[in-house]
């Protein structure tokens, strides 16, 4: 957490976030430095979150009294009275934020989810689930500290998984747990369909199964055997498919030779080229240009 000093550089740049149907306007940012402090009893109108990164202290909120050390996330939930002390012998560093959280108008979130963290009253206020939370942090710091093209941008999907990874510190495991859906499509799908945008990527280049199998980290023969069992083609037989459908493209334009056409479609030579189309479509690549792609059936 070297960079919490830079958490103060977030004020004026980061103000609000919408996530998953709630929206959280950011009223502070800051740091203590690993010295001896106290912030005495208060409460705020707004949450409050804490994360320690060196030292020790306490944390009493209300009548309970919690014992903080490095990697201890603590909240203040609105209303709620409490005081931190950093310990004298072992000063306590935190950097903190806050922030007000609604529901957005007409939002679809009900019941409870990662948003119980935060609005759930009787939840805990002390964790050390820390999850996305000190990247979260250390990131937001880095970007509020050197602004570049696109900074509201990522500092606002960088706030929406703060508030996020806040409050799933603070949730409970039933809050948390969901019911996997089933997925659209198969894990063998996808990667078949990756090996498809592999060979369209590659069509004027020589290409080997080899090469395809290893875009997708499997070995050739299972790279092979997945490709057939979801097309129905091989690799190779689909690659040829692919260039020659490319090549009846090209050749409409007249201002693309012949020559031009074979190279671009990864054939190095005009000859097999010709009797790879003339396979294809039964007619010669001159041909199919003259007759502008239109074949004739004779009857």
């Amino acid at each position: 957490m070297a960079s919490a000093d830079r958490f103060v550089d977030l004020a004026g740049l980061l103000e609000s976030c919408e996530v998953d149907g709630f929206r959280a306007d950011f009223v502070s940012w800051g740091h203590y430095r690993p010295e001896y402090w106290r912030n005495y009893w208060h409460s705020h109108s707004f949450h409050e979150v804490c994360l320690a990164y060196s030292g020790e202290g306490r944390f009493n909120s209300g009548t309970t009294r919690y014992d903080v050390v490095p990697g201890s996330v603590f909240l203040a939930r609105p209303g709620d009275v409490h005081e931190i002390e950093s310990s004298r012998s072992a000063p306590l560093g935190i950097a903190f934020w806050g922030f007000t959280f609604r529901a957005e108008s007409g939002s679809a979130a009900t019941g409870t989810g990662w948003w119980s963290g935060l609005t759930r009253p009787d939840g805990p206020v002390m964790s050390l689930e820390l999850g996305g939370l000190p990247a979260a942090i250390s990131t937001l710091a880095a970007e509020a500290a050197a602004p570049r093209s696109g900074y509201r941008a990522v500092l606002a999907a960088l706030g929406a998984a703060l508030v996020l990874e806040t409050a799933r510190a603070f949730a409970l495991d039933d809050d948390l747990s969901v019911e996997v859906l089933p997925r659209e499509r198969d894990r063998g799908t996808v990667i078949v369909e990756a090996m498809q945008r592999h060979l369209v990527d590659n069509l004027s280049r020589p290409v080997t199964v080899r090469e395809v199998a290893a875009a997708v980290h499997l070995s050739e023969r299972h790279a092979e055997r997945l490709f057939s069992a979801v097309t129905g083609a091989s690799l190779m037989s689909t690659l040829r498919r692919l260039r020659l459908e490319l090549a009846a493209q090209l050749l409409l334009d007249p201002s693309e030779t012949v020559t031009a056409v074979a190279h671009r479609c990864g054939y190095s030579d005009v000859r097999p080229f010709a009797t790879a189309f003339r396979r294809q479509y039964g007619t010669t690549p001159t041909a199919f240009r003259r007759t502008g792609g239109t074949t004739f059936v004779a009857r």
